[in-house]
């Protein structure tokens, strides 16, 4: 008897409200057939085919964590810059992304999370700490390179088709 039944979908959330590599995003996930979320606050534009969804969540902190942190797994792919959000969805399972392509994992949760407190903390006290750099042309190249990867290891670990 053959075991007639299909892996498990890979599936990628968007973090989209501020997110740069929403076309870059788009472009592999219809390389490799992958059902796209997009989740934002706000209406935007996103390709039309059945393979991307947008979904426009209520105004509120939180929502659309919230409506990406319960759906996804580990057969999920978040990309996001939210470091709360992406501690959610790793302890979940699923495999998860910042724009500029670094994986949260199990030590790199902890560093985001201190560096984030820290910053939170200093900006409560009234220090100037500056933005983020400017997202460059390499942060997209590894943003895809780490996207490539991430979908490659989760079909290797007998998800998706």
């Amino acid at each position: 008897m053959t075991d007639t039944t299909s892996p498990t979908p890979i599936t990628v959330y968007i973090d989209a409200d501020a997110c740069p590599v929403k076309d870059e995003t788009y472009k592999v996930a219809a390389r490799y057939g992958l059902k796209t979320f997009v989740v934002s606050n706000s209406y935007m534009n996103v390709p039309r085919t059945e393979m991307i969804e947008r979904v426009v969540v209520e105004e509120g902190p939180d929502v659309a964590d919230d409506w990406i942190a319960e759906r996804a797994g580990r057969s999920d792919i978040v990309i996001t810059a939210d470091v709360p959000l992406a501690g959610r969805c790793f302890k979940a399972g699923a495999t998860v992304l910042s724009p500029k392509g670094k994986a949260f994992d199990e030590g790199a949760m902890g560093m985001a999370l201190a560096t984030r407190n820290l910053m939170d903390d200093l900006r409560s006290a009234g220090e100037i700490t500056g933005g983020p750099k400017p997202f460059s042309a390499r942060d997209r190249s590894d943003f895809l390179s780490a996207l490539d990867l991430a979908v490659t290891k989760l079909r290797r670990d007998g998800f998706g088709g």
